[in-house]
């Protein structure tokens, strides 16, 4: 008889035990710090978060499995290289959310926020680990609960609890969806383990096709919620703008790179049988959500408050339809390596940059909070390395020069649509690929066109001179442009990184 007492890996659990144990330990600090002494948690956590980045380097062999069943080889938690890519991205992302944090909390409970935030955090690294079903989709609840807590952590700002509201129903309504498929899938196949599902979908008897076949595309629709895919993205716009600013960049980086990566877990390998089914379905879906995301922002206002955030986040469901392109062409390629790898290198890439334009944002907001589009003009003028910055990463989301690194990545994915014979959607992507060179050009534009002269010009980034910028804040965008301007020099590296990056 096997033991039931396993050894467990502590070693591969560091870049979930970290973030994990670090939330509990800012949470009691908090009730024993003075409140001039609370700014440090902030600088805790982002430490706290580069050291569980860094223990990534011990188990880069990419060989590490634990919480495994005797005598079954099958295993809960698996520490392979696609985990430690996906890692290394969120747990990136969550730094640079509490380098825009920092400094930026004088109407939230800074102990709580920063629990919250680390909590997230850990369910973010837990997610691409997770090797059965039951595990994935609490590390997805792990991830989204704190999530939409931290939206509407502002208790005195009725939008905020608007876009937390919004964002809790739609996330409980895709949890529900997604437990419904799953319960079915484990009807049908009597196993929850990723590979072992995909076994029993092989077998499946004929009696069981219906039920397996309902599993299957109620667990994708959950996802497709989660991941605000096109048509279930009405909730992203609100949540975004009613957000405080860095929960807005940490949605869409750091929630986006998760759920992506719950997403190929469940198609690439537990779901692989059905490819015939899902990946068309991705690639409709890929088609629907690049469309809807960029015409959206193609239609937003100047005049509309928080309309830079706004616009953002259209463009991240514009960006949503790109990272599903190599996903639709996975499903009918042999060796799907090649394809998952380009879209984790494509999330890897967007990350760097969308973080940055939200830290440009987060700095003009310093002096025109809730900014308009409008807000931006004449902007090289009062801060010429901030408008510098960001028009660097608005060309590096419209894919053009010096933003190698977006031209990069989106010919990486238009070859994977091509080469898996999707020449409708490589069509489909260019035009959007036209239409988002639109309104990045128009932003970009408004950043070296004069301001014109208005009594209130203290509201406008022209009277940002005389607000101290946060180190914090300073730091992300230090970060985010030297990674940027780094990965245009050399944007093939990231992508052989990526591309090995397939369990």
């Amino acid at each position: 008889m096997a033991s039931l007492v396993q050894p467990v890996d502590w070693t591969a659990l560091t870049p979930v035990l970290i973030p994990a144990a670090l939330a509990v330990a800012v949470l009691v600090a908090d009730l024993f710090l003075p409140a001039e002494r609370k700014p440090l948690l902030g600088w805790v956590t982002a430490a706290g978060l580069a050291a569980a980045a860094l223990t990534v380097i011990p188990l880069r062999d990419g060989h590490r499995t634990t919480f495994c069943q005797p005598g079954t080889g099958g295993c809960s938690y698996a520490a392979d290289h696609f985990t430690l890519v996906i890692q290394v991205l969120v747990l990136g992302g969550a730094l640079l959310t509490a380098l825009l944090s920092i400094g930026t909390l004088e109407r939230m409970p800074a102990g709580e926020y920063w629990f919250l935030l680390l909590s997230s955090a850990a369910g973010a690294a837990l997610l691409p680990a997770s090797r059965d079903l039951a595990t994935l989709i609490v590390a997805l609840e792990v991830t989204t609960l704190p999530a939409f807590a931290l939206v509407g952590l502002r208790r005195d700002d009725r939008l905020s609890s608007e876009a937390a509201l919004k964002f809790f129903l739609t996330s409980v309504t895709a949890t529900a969806v997604s437990l419904l498929g799953i319960s079915f899938v484990y009807a049908a196949t009597g196993t929850l383990q990723l590979n072992a599902v995909a076994a029993g979908l092989t077998h499946t008897p004929d009696q069981l096709h219906t039920l397996a076949r309902a599993g299957v595309a109620l667990t994708l629709v959950g996802f497709a919620f989660k991941l605000a895919v096109a048509p279930f993205q009405f909730w992203v716009p609100d949540t975004y703008a009613g957000a405080p600013l860095p929960v807005a960049a940490y949605l869409s980086v750091v929630g986006k790179a998760a759920g992506f990566s719950g997403l190929i877990l469940v198609t690439v390998v537990a779901f692989r049988p059905y490819s015939h089914v899902w990946g068309p379905a991705i690639g409709v879906l890929a088609a629907l959500t690049m469309t809807v995301g960029n015409v959206g922002a193609l239609r937003q206002r100047p005049h509309v408050p928080r309309g830079a955030v706004r616009l953002l986040a259209w463009s991240s469901i514009g960006q949503a339809g790109y990272l599903l392109v190599p996903l639709a062409a996975a499903a009918s390629a042999d060796d799907p390596a090649h394809e998952i790898g380009t879209t984790v290198a494509y999330a890897l890439m967007y990350a760097v940059v969308n973080l940055g334009a939200f830290a440009v944002v987060a700095l003009v907001e310093r002096t025109a909070p809730h900014s308009r589009l409008t807000d931006y003009r004449g902007l090289y003028a009062a801060r010429p390395a901030a408008a510098l910055a960001l028009a660097f990463f608005l060309l590096c989301l419209a894919g053009l020069p010096p933003g190698v690194i977006g031209l990069f990545a989106k010919v990486a994915v238009f070859s994977s649509a091509v080469g898996a014979q999707h020449g409708w959607l490589a069509v489909i992507m260019a035009v959007n690929v036209v239409i988002a060179l639109v309104y990045y050009l128009r932003w970009t534009a408004l950043l070296f066109t004069a301001a014109p002269e208005r009594a209130d010009a203290v509201a406008t980034p022209a009277g940002a001179v005389a607000v101290r910028t946060p180190a914090g804040l300073a730091l992300a965008v230090a970060l985010t442009a030297v990674a940027g301007v780094a990965l245009s020099g050399a944007p093939q590296l990231i992508l052989r990184y990526a591309q090995g990056a397939l369990l």
